[in-house]
């Protein structure tokens, strides 16, 4: 038998374009196997030039998924720019943001489990692929289809009131925010008479965690196993507690054991990692400066957030978190399979959130925004739904942009993202000439788990088909499935 490739193009079920490579050996072993993200992005070149006020709303346009935390990242880094750190907002202006920012996170988790994994989860490795969607998901299980549609929805309305529409909105402006909450927009989350309330997402948050929990307790050996490897965990804590922040906090990075690798202040990231690049992909491999290339990189996301902190919280979370954190005997879980789990805790946490901040009156403050001396350079962290975000922009004396980096979540999880591709086109494709539509599904898995933008991480024009093809060492076509 001669070495073979397989190309699967494109990845399915994710939010933008890549496609991953796999090498066989003479004897149908695999050898390698790469995530190849092959769209060029030159947000970081272009905005260069452009006055610092228009990053928070340009940078959105990396996606249209998450672009609330494209947002919001750019907001803390050039509300630095204007001398104005993320203590000094005024708390209306925290809060209202913070609101966004949960609801974003709300909906983007929502969108994921309910659209991108359940068919996964609900019908099997084995289901056929044209049965793997969202319509399948709603004619077999209605009523969790339905409150998939409205979660996603009720986090969509959080940001319309924000941000005056759904996707590509506005709300944050140097310093602050432009615009107070009113008690009918507060209401309409509140009273249940259009949409259904915030008592119903907590409720309905906690209904999908006990499904996914029933699920790991029937399929917990192949959970358990699937794209399982040991690595270091990142996310932003509470600067006081350790607790789980979204919004603000330190950057913590333990290892697979629970060793604390990195607790540092968001603006000091620059000092503490580096980006590898290779020839096969245009998305960076981020990894921490002290240890290297090898052992310095970085699961980031729902698992990754939940083994660096310390606890949640709001109540309801904080209950699930301590039976996910059992499971591992509060040791860090370094099981791909269950980011689900992790993600789905989340959602509940960001309900109970939104719940809180509902209920306050700052919301309705008319105190927007804080001034301060300005510098000429801004760094802004946030958690973002896939994992830690940075945004980093330096101006001259004119208020232009000279230089802007980002490392997006995506970017964060490459390396994650390539070995959980390899670990499992080792355990299902090695030594088995025949291309098969479950063993493909079961590769895209490996990425899928961590929900991957990778729009964000790229810039990529126009659509492609799903073109796999096997060849042979002379690269001569043996066969071909398209759909």
């Amino acid at each position: 038998m001669s070495k073979r490739k397989i190309v699967i193009e494109p990845v399915t079920r994710v939010e933008g374009h890549g496609k991953v490579t796999i090498k066989l050996d003479e004897k149908g072993k695999v050898e390698d196997a790469f995530l190849h993200i092959v769209e060029f992005r030159g947000f970081e070149k272009f905005i260069q030039g452009h006055p610092y006020w228009e990053a928070p709303v340009l940078v959105q346009r990396l996606c249209g998924i998450c672009p609330v935390s494209h947002h919001l990242a750019a907001a803390k880094a050039i509300d630095q720019l204007v001398g104005v750190d993320p203590e000094n907002l005024t708390p209306t202006a925290t809060k209202l943001r913070r609101l966004l920012h949960y609801g974003q996170v709300f909906q983007s988790h929502s969108l994921h489990f309910f659209y991108l994994a359940s068919p996964d989860i609900l019908f099997g490795i084995n289901a056929p692929a044209e049965k793997r969607n969202i319509v399948a998901v709603a004619s077999e299980n209605r009523e969790l289809a339905k409150k998939g549609i409205l979660m996603r929805k009720f986090g969509q309305e959080i940001i319309k009131a924000l941000a005056g529409k759904k996707i590509h909105g506005i709300l944050a402006v140097p310093g602050g925010v432009h615009k107070t909450f009113t008690k009918e927009e507060r209401e309409y989350f509140l009273d249940g008479k259009e949409i259904p309330n915030v008592d119903t997402m907590i409720a309905w948050s906690k209904e999908v965690i006990d499904f996914m929990k029933n699920y790991h307790l029937e399929n917990g050996e192949w959970i358990d196993n699937f794209a399982a490897y040991p690595s270091n965990h990142l996310g932003l804590v509470d600067k006081e507690t350790g607790a789980l922040e979204l919004y603000d906090g330190r950057l913590r990075s333990i290892d697979s054991e629970g060793n604390e690798l990195l607790n540092i202040e968001d603006i000091e990231y620059r000092y503490h990692f580096k980006e590898a690049v290779e020839p096969w992909s245009y998305l960076k491999f981020p990894y921490m400066t002290k240890y290297g290339r090898e052992k310095g990189w970085n699961r980031v996301g729902p698992l990754a957030r939940l083994n660096t902190s310390s606890h949640i919280t709001t109540p309801f979370a904080e209950v699930e978190r301590q039976i996910f954190k059992a499971y591992t005997q509060n040791k860090p879980n370094n099981m791909t399979m269950h980011t689900h789990w992790a993600r789905l805790i989340e959602m509940l946490h960001c309900a109970e959130l939104i719940k809180e901040l509902l209920l306050d009156d700052d919301l309705m403050g008319t105190d927007l925004v804080s001034t301060g001396t300005p510098r000429n350079k801004g760094i802004g962290i946030i958690e973002a739904p896939r994992g830690t975000l940075i945004h980093e922009y330096h101006t001259d004396d004119k208020g232009l942009i000279t230089k802007c980096n980002l490392i997006v979540s995506t970017t964060h999880n490459n390396e994650a993202m390539n070995r959980g591709v390899r670990a499992v086109a080792n355990e299902v494709l090695s030594e088995k000439p025949e291309i098969t539509e479950p063993m493909l599904n079961q590769v895209e898995m490996a990425i899928r788990a961590y929900d991957p933008c990778l729009s964000c991480a790229t810039h990529a024009l126009g659509q492609m088909p799903l073109i796999v093809q096997l060849e042979d060492t002379n690269g001569n076509l043996i066969d071909e499935k398209i759909r």
